[in-house]
């Protein structure tokens, strides 16, 4: 019996009332996956809970997955996994350093195992090829990329009164999440992605593998402006917008995903992307990890 916090606990959509907004007509909620679970935040326990049923279902011995040493993804399968009482080892790329973060020493607290790869075998690690060293175990890609991740994505979209709102945006890094959002999705709505990465055309060719057996009735489109550099990149812009949105409504992001959300968002609104009268909703996806690297004041929160 696969032992989780229950999905839906705690979630509730929070009001987002901007003078911005108002001014252009609109109705913005965010929804606070961030408050399901201190560890298995966000999008993650959706992510992941499709493999671990996977791994119960097949009587495999261990978890095998990826991350970095910020990664809210390992320190999430490391929590999964000790509630359900399978071994797990968390793959990450390099050699291992002198000293871990706070993030890994935790991943490690909780039962899990790290291993660090070069970079030419971390590179070529999937799922047939983690069966030569690991042959009982269950293989989750990075960030639960693949089909059982996108699936249970999708049910985030049937959370209640998600299905009330036009358009639906969320920060994207390997795409899953945002596979699951169009998938899950109605007719009447539009998936709005805000790639995390720079230069990440390949993340369409991504999304499309994942959709294209499956039916699905939303349209969608793939934001690349608003990365700030890169993948957990920042600059001073970046981060006032992350704690002018602390002040106004006691709501923390992270630089790496939701801070990224909040400033592309707020452009789009400037640029006039939504019609008025539209009922826009953000997705928080959780996981503050990476704001672990920050130096005091920085980040008000």
């Amino acid at each position: 019996m696969l032992s989780l916090p229950h999905m839906h606990q705690n979630i509730h959509i929070t009001e987002i009332n901007d003078a911005l907004f108002q001014e252009k007509g609109l109705h913005v909620g965010m929804l606070r996956l961030d408050l399901i679970h201190p560890i298995v935040s966000g999008n993650k326990i959706f992510k992941i809970k499709p493999y671990l049923e996977m791994a119960i279902s097949q009587g495999a011995n261990r978890i095998i997955t990826t991350g970095g040493p910020y990664s809210n993804h390992l320190h999430a399968t490391a929590f999964a996994a000790r509630e359900n009482g399978i071994a797990v080892t968390g793959i990450l790329r390099g050699k291992q350093p002198y000293t871990l973060t706070i993030t890994l020493q935790e991943c490690i607290s909780m039962g899990m195992n790290l291993l660090f790869m070069d970079n030419d075998e971390f590179d070529y690690l999937n799922d047939e090829t983690s069966r030569y060293r690991f042959p009982h175990a269950v293989f989750i890609p990075q960030g639960g990329y693949g089909f059982p991740g996108m699936q249970g994505a999708a049910e985030i979209m049937k959370i209640k009164g998600v299905s009330e709102y036009d358009f639906i945006i969320a920060a994207c890094g390997t795409g899953t999440m945002g596979a699951g959002l169009i998938i899950g999705g109605s007719i009447h709505q539009e998936i709005i992605l805000i790639s995390v990465l720079k230069n990440n055309m390949s993340i369409s060719t991504e999304i499309a593998s994942l959709i294209a057996q499956h039916p699905y009735q939303t349209s969608y489109s793939i934001e690349h402006r608003f990365h700030q550099g890169g993948y957990a990149k920042k600059n001073i812009q970046l981060l006032e917008c992350m704690n002018n949105f602390y002040l106004k409504y006691s709501i923390p992001t992270d630089f790496v995903y939701t801070g990224k959300l909040i400033h592309g968002f707020e452009q789009l609104v400037k640029e006039d992307r939504f019609p008025k009268k539209a009922r826009v909703l953000l997705i928080h996806s959780g996981g503050l990890q990476g704001n672990r690297s920050f130096g005091n004041g920085e980040l008000i929160f």
